[in-house]
């Protein structure tokens, strides 16, 4: 019993003295991106990019990202830098201009 509860306390000890991992500046879909605005696919102005290079997208409460650049990493063990809004995107192949179904992450 006390071997148990000794197993126990050191597990639950060593996962709170585990550092996070640093982020990598990368999601499974790609790079993450360092967006100007993230906003529903319904909003007006992604509205209107959208449509005019071609792109449906079925859920207007997607989010997405408008001018969009990859975050660089500064320095070794630094970590990733974005000024402006970090998120991690479905589709990142529009250039930049629109990123399609982000969701924010924390650098």
């Amino acid at each position: 019993m006390f071997s148990k509860l000794f197993t126990i306390a050191s597990l639950a000890i060593l996962a709170v003295a585990t550092p996070a991992p640093a982020p990598d500046a990368t999601c499974s879909t790609g790079p993450i991106q360092c967006c100007d605005t993230v906003t529903k696919a319904s909003d007006p102005a992604a509205a209107n990019i959208l449509k005019s290079i071609g792109v449906v997208v079925q859920d207007v409460n997607a989010l997405v990202g408008l001018t969009c650049s990859a975050v660089t990493v500064v320095g070794v063990g630094s970590g990733g830098s974005c000024d402006a809004q970090a998120v991690c995107c479905e589709n990142n192949s529009f250039g930049g201009l629109i990123s399609i179904g982000c969701a924010p992450v924390t650098l």
